[in-house]
């Protein structure tokens, strides 16, 4: 891939406007992998032009078209799979094995769901005489995180093509590499100039410019709730409509009849695959006071074979976390936990034993946590589990509630009938129960202050539509 100091405008790879340049640091190795440029306001008001002058006949295209274009990437992007691990792992320093089975295939799936979305999505509407429609909303600007970086590029790309809307692209700086690639997928596909444009940058400077121009039309962000918060207030400024997926700090209920060897295993290794690293990781676990000596043994048995190292090395279970700045600010943040009395089961401060290089984070593990410790409070993004007892049920899920996120939630119950009447009650975008897996046909979101809007399957088409009600359009 040659393409690391350039963007993708209008179809072609250009050089940038300024002369800012920025290492991408692998975190296991504490070393540059590639060094990116970093765009300014005029290459972002380049890329939003191109985008606003191909919107006009993209915008037109059918249903077949689009239907066609997606087909072609799905096949295109199927060949380019392993660059798009190898880049994720480089990027981010998630093992290989996870990156190839798990990163990289989640942006396939998203425009695979995407295609088949589009292939039924109801784009029209009769209301008496009236003519409904679903357009599209226009020119839209995504920013995207570094933690599952395919997956949340894709979950917004996908949708944009299939609803006829053109777009800039700013990946995080952190991680922009798997993001070069899939513009080289889109661009073998034959996605028209214009249609797709990717401007790598930092958030003050390119995310700034792109929340705040009064060409964009729609802003799709996923990252921090700060950040979230930032990019509506820009957008603010030109009324545009702002999509945003924040934090998270899901409650994990374990109800008191559920096999505990089993559910508290899951909720373990669930807490902290990716290295912890995911905004619905289940990092409030809420069992019985009177199950809690049962269940931290529980917990330290199975954290105890979560194995800290090198990316590609085979036993390896998580890899390092993505930066310098992330590695203090969890180090910081297991120092409170310890300060303000709950027990390190697991783990503690400091790198796994061995390991004197890299961003590497011990499996933490916390017990005996009530839920106004910072560390049940704080979206800590690390490997590191909060265990917070309960009285009963009512207990439980007001502890559940009891916070400013509200992006998922887990239920455990043997009683699945009494799981989902708990589900119900809990103030989250996503519940799983019983350990379901997430389904990728189905809405991804949040409540509170872990965002608005939903992103996967028909559901993440809505965003980017319009609606328009045209009156009279059929006789009486």
């Amino acid at each position: 891939m040659s393409h690391y100091q350039q963007f993708y405008i209008n179809g072609n790879w250009v050089a940038p406007k300024g002369t800012q340049t920025l290492d991408v640091i692998n975190p296991a190795t504490e070393e540059a992998v590639a060094t990116i440029a970093l765009g300014n306001k005029e290459d972002v008001d380049l890329a939003v032009a191109a985008a606003k002058a191909a919107f006009e006949s993209y915008s037109q295209t059918t249903r077949e078209e689009r239907i066609a274009l997606l087909e072609r990437v799905t096949e295109v992007f199927k060949k380019r799979m392993g660059d798009v691990a190898t880049a994720i792992s480089q990027e981010m320093g998630a093992p290989a094995k996870l990156a190839k089975v798990a990163q990289a295939p989640s942006g396939l799936g998203h425009f695979v769901t995407a295609l088949a979305a589009l292939k039924e999505f109801e784009f029209e509407e009769t209301i008496g005489t009236t003519l409904v429609t679903k357009e599209p909303i226009g020119v839209c600007g995504l920013i995207t995180p570094w933690n599952w970086p395919m997956n949340q590029l894709t979950c917004k790309v996908a949708p944009a093509l299939a609803t006829g809307c053109t777009m800039v692209l700013k990946p995080s700086e952190v991680a922009p590499l798997s993001a070069l690639v899939l513009a080289e997928i889109l661009d073998e596909a034959g996605v028209p100039a214009g249609v797709f444009n990717l401007v790598n940058g930092d958030g003050p400077t390119v995310g700034a410019a792109m929340s705040a121009h009064p060409d964009i039309d729609m802003m799709s962000f996923t990252g921090s709730t700060a950040a979230g918060r930032q990019v509506m207030t820009n957008g603010a400024q030109t009324i545009k409509r702002v999509a945003l997926e924040l934090g998270g700090k899901s409650a994990n209920i374990l109800l008191d009849d559920v096999n505990f060897e089993k559910m508290v295993a899951h909720g373990v290794m669930s807490c902290m695959n990716n290295s912890g690293q995911s905004c619905n990781a289940p990092t409030r676990m809420l069992v019985p006071n009177s199950r809690m000596d049962e269940v931290a043994a529980i917990a330290q048995a199975v954290v105890a074979k979560v194995k800290a190292g090198d990316p590609n090395a085979e036993d390896t279970v998580i890899g390092p976390v993505v930066s310098k700045a992330q590695w203090t600010k969890i180090q910081d943040l297991i120092t409170a936990g310890i300060e303000e009395g709950a027990k390190v089961i697991a783990g503690g401060p400091g790198r796994p034993e061995g390991l004197d290089k890299g961003y590497y984070v011990k499996p933490t593990i916390f017990s005996h946590v009530n839920n106004e410790m910072t560390i049940a409070r704080e979206e800590i993004f690390g490997p590191v589990l909060s265990i917070i007892g309960y009285e009963d049920e009512d207990d439980a899920v007001r502890i559940a509630n009891d916070t400013r996120y509200g992006l998922s939630g887990y239920v455990s119950s043997g009683d699945l009938d009494r799981a989902r009447k708990v589900a119900r009650r809990i103030r989250t975008g996503m519940v799983h129960l019983n350990g379901a897996q997430l389904d990728p046909r189905a809405p991804f979101g949040g409540y509170k202050e872990s965002g608005n809007g939903r992103e996967w399957g028909h559901y993440g088409f809505e965003d980017f539509l319009e609606v328009k009600s045209i009156f009279g359009y059929h006789q009486a």
